[in-house]
């Protein structure tokens, strides 16, 4: 009556060891290391790189464990935080700040472990630290940078009317100047036309001689920046999204400032790097040999930095408008792009194109970019700077619509590394670091033995209670209860969840439900008992008509918890993610692993009597 089938037997000893295995990661330490990156993606670690490092280490006395290569980029395992941080300050110093270094820390899983899939919890931020980064947006830049392309696609209007014209540009106005006061009515006449001076609209239109000055509107500039900081917020959330990171935190901060917060990721370079790289691309015409040097800019080539092309200031378009970006080779194994446009951006380039077959189209790269030092109390200095360069002036051979192919590229890596950030979505405006932090294991320590004290603490307490009151049933709920925590710990390890403290709140709420599974069904095999049930019988019946009242408590719960996940943000979600994962084990355990043990206690043999 008590016996489950050898299916049911296999089935619950094949989760259990399988729950073991992918538990058994978290209890090896983790080792400091740095994870070494370059900013530019042509650049490889090559073997004498490697060495060079190897010895700057070793020459000032830093015991490495072991230097490897991963996905182009160094990662270098040390015995001791302090070699951690003076290895830091001194390959920054080697690289002149053109590497991108980071902190990390290396789990010392075993190989077979590692083979089979398993990996460690990932800490937040409150328990093992993580990277966090402070950007803010140059909202000043970018205002500037709009009003210089929407000058020069005025010059450009007028001289297909035939006025002479030129402008300068500042952070919020254009300053138009003509040769002749003709010039300044007809010009005045096309921008009246053109609505540029209708109240409300989006510049004040001021004439000042043989000058016209448009300046934006306080509200449009309001407008404007509004609009830069949140695409910039959503690109970088598309870009989180890109690396894999588990409850991610990338939030607004006052009118300017993004907040970005990486718990326990296990690529902080590579993440740095990404979330870092402001990468963005405007599309323009090669400027013709005739062209007056007020409406062509020089750019050198990426690839070639001793080559130089002329390009129109006029920008067709930015990569705001590409809607998917997959890096390919073309048919000569070369890397390439390929490219996909929204509707409007796919309108602007045929219009372009459309009458300039046999022109060179240029691919204009601008990213903002920093370097690193370290002064010698480990104090982190940057000096930021953009750069602008081509990475393709083909020319064009057909009119070009939504979808093209961006060549040229250096390898394979650039190809990538440029395809994600496209399609992670273009930034409105530039950003630089305002602060950047990996935070380490220190302050979360306390949180982290607080918290395991906690669960333990609770654990002792609950074991103690369920022996004494409930005896051979408390053993089996106590076995439950292990395997509880142990499926837990498990499923957060393979899903890449990272723990919060909230969330060790999450298992210890857990600790108590479970139990108060195996309560609802010892108290139902009582009244079987007293209602003078045979044993077997009572046993049967205890489990069978508990199993509907479980039910139904934990799924309520369950859905609150889903409800929280759901609209929850940071720690909520840590929680939700717990709690949720614990109800769904704690259903197995209290059912299956309990009723498992149970039966190998009395299902093979006979009892007359049951105190329970």
């Amino acid at each position: 009556m008590n016996r489950f089938k050898i299916w049911q037997n296999f089935l619950i000893s094949t989760v259990l060891v399988v729950g073991i295995i992918f538990s058994l990661p978290n209890f090896f330490p983790t080792n400091p290391a740095l994870q070494v990156a370059s900013s530019n993606s042509s650049i490889f670690f090559d073997k004498s790189i490697k060495e060079e490092i190897e010895k700057l280490l070793k020459k000032n006395n830093v015991f490495v464990d072991k230097i490897e290569n991963v996905d182009n980029a160094l990662q270098i395992t040390l015995q001791s935080v302090n070699d951690q941080l003076t290895a830091r300050r001194l390959i920054a110093d080697y690289s002149k700040g053109e590497f991108i270094i980071a902190l990390n820390s290396v789990a010392t899983t075993p190989n077979w472990l590692k083979d089979l899939g398993g990996k460690p919890l990932n800490l937040g931020l409150d328990l093992a630290g993580g990277v966090h980064f402070l950007l803010e947006v140059d909202t000043e830049r970018y205002s500037t940078e709009r009003l210089s392309s929407e000058g020069a696609s005025l010059l450009e209007e007028f001289s297909k009317r035939g006025i002479n014209s030129n402008y300068k540009s500042s952070s919020n106005e254009i300053t138009l100047n003509f040769t002749s006061a003709n010039d300044v009515t007809e010009a005045k006449n096309y921008l009246d036309q053109n609505n540029f001076s209708v109240s409300g609209s989006k510049y004040d239109l001021i004439q000042n001689g043989n000058s016209i000055n448009l300046r934006y509107t306080s509200n449009y500039l309001a407008e404007i920046v509004d609009y830069a900081v949140d695409q910039n917020l959503v690109a970088l959330r598309n870009r989180v999204n890109e690396l894999g990171v588990s409850e991610p935190i990338v939030q607004r901060e006052g009118k300017s400032r993004i907040v970005v917060e990486l718990p326990g990721v296990q690529d902080s370079a590579s993440a740095k790097k990404i979330i870092g790289k402001t990468a963005n691309l405007e599309f323009r015409l090669e400027a013709k040999s005739n062209a007056s040097f007020l409406r062509k800019d020089k750019f050198f080539y990426k690839n070639q930095p001793s080559s130089s092309a002329f390009l129109e200031k006029k920008i067709i378009l930015s990569g705001d408008s590409v809607t998917n970006a997959q890096s390919s080779f073309d048919e000569n194994g070369r890397p390439q792009v390929n490219i996909s446009l929204d509707i409007s951006g796919g309108r602007a380039m045929q219009e372009a194109t459309k009458d300039n077959i046999g022109r060179r189209l240029g691919v204009l790269l601008i990213e903002e970019k920093t370097k690193t030092f370290f002064d010698e109390n480990n104090e982190v200095l940057q000096e930021s700077y953009v750069e602008k360069s081509i990475i393709s002036n083909a020319t064009i051979q057909d009119v070009l619509g939504t979808s093209f192919r961006i060549t040229g590229l250096s390898n394979s890596y650039e190809a990538s590394d440029l395809a994600l950030l496209l399609r992670a979505g273009a930034l409105a405006a530039p950003m630089k670091f305002v602060e950047e932090q990996t935070i380490g294991p220190t302050l979360g320590q306390e949180n982290i033995t607080k918290g395991l004290n906690s669960v333990i603490i609770g654990f002792i307490l609950v074991f103690i209670f369920m022996l004494i009151r409930y005896r051979l049933f408390g053993i089996a709920a106590n076995f439950a209860l292990i395997f509880n925590l142990v499926l837990i710990t498990a499923v957060m390890s393979l899903i890449g969840a990272t723990l919060t403290l909230p969330g060790i709140a999450g298992i210890v709420l857990t600790v108590g439900m479970a139990v108060d599974a195996n309560v609802l069904i010892f108290a139902r095999i009582s009244e079987e008992i007293r209602s003078n049930s045979e044993v077997q019988l009572a046993i049967k019946n205890g489990f069978s008509k508990a199993f509907g009242t479980i039910m139904d408590a934990n799924i309520t719960t369950l859905l609150v918890a889903l409800i929280l996940y759901a609209i929850g943000t940071g720690p909520i979600k840590g929680f939700a993610i717990t709690l949720s994962i614990g109800i769904v084990t704690s259903i197995f355990t209290a059912i299956l692993v309990t009723r498992g043990i149970v039966n190998i206690m009395y299902g093979y043999r006979k009892v007359e009597r049951l105190n329970i």
